[in-house]
């Protein structure tokens, strides 16, 4: 299947429309049943050394981090191991409500929202992260954008971790069947567009800059879902 990137329709909706709400509220479901959360902690244990992170708080920066319940799932995980953390959730928009600012400090996690474009962001941050993740986002991007994205995060991390959709027909008839499990019309239209935007067998690595300084990992994840990380050799 050829990877093609087309708009998707909760990007340019108002964050405050019903449909916007609902669809929110579908995506952290979908993410659910993907099991993006699991995914994204199964390579975060594999890549780090959790001795040496329990002695002190992760720098840890989610681009389109959207309303944080991606990365506060991971935070319940991660702590639950002894990891805490100063995180940014980078998004266009502000989307993460005061609740969830409050779970995180619960965690003893200090989320901090970022109203900025990821390019932006990249380009003005001067810390380098431990780790950088990014959650059915990637896919939004056309190779020469996303390209450039990437070379941006390498500079800024010391580990990047990726999930996105798997582009395959098998996940393609899996979305257009969000219908039977109450999804509105706007993430059945989105859900679909994302699978064709998707990722299959190394294409992000070929994205990836300075490849020799990189251990590079990915692969199928899950029955939909796509799996890159980049560790930078110490």
């Amino acid at each position: 299947m050829h990877r093609e990137v087309q708009p998707e329709l909760l990007d340019h909706l108002p964050a405050s429309a019903p449909w916007a709400i609902r669809s929110r509220a579908d995506l952290r479901r979908l993410n659910r049943i993907m099991g993006n959360a699991g995914i994204l902690t199964k390579a975060f244990s594999e890549h780090l050394d959790f001795d040496t992170i329990r002695e002190r708080s992760l720098r840890i920066c989610e681009l389109g981090a959207g309303d944080g319940s991606l990365l506060l799932e991971l935070a319940r995980s991660w702590s639950a191991l002894g990891v805490t953390a100063e995180a940014e959730c980078i998004d266009l928009r502000y989307l993460v409500t005061e609740e969830t600012r409050h779970a995180f400090v619960e965690l003893n996690w200090h989320a901090t929202p970022v109203t900025l474009d990821v390019m932006t962001w990249l380009d003005h941050t001067e810390e380098v992260a431990d780790v950088i993740l990014a959650n059915l986002f990637l896919h939004h991007f056309e190779d020469a954008a996303l390209r450039e994205l990437l070379d941006r995060a390498a500079a800024r991390c010391s580990l990047f971790i990726a999930c996105e959709p798997r582009r395959s027909f098998f996940a393609l008839a899996a979305a257009h069947l969000l219908w039977a499990i109450g999804c509105n019309p706007v993430t059945r239209h989105d859900a679909a567009v994302s699978v064709r935007a998707g990722f299959t067998g190394k294409e992000l690595s070929a994205l990836w800059p300075e490849r020799d300084s990189w251990l590079l990992r990915e692969g199928r994840a899950g029955l939909f879902s796509h799996c890159f990380v980049a560790k930078r050799y110490a």
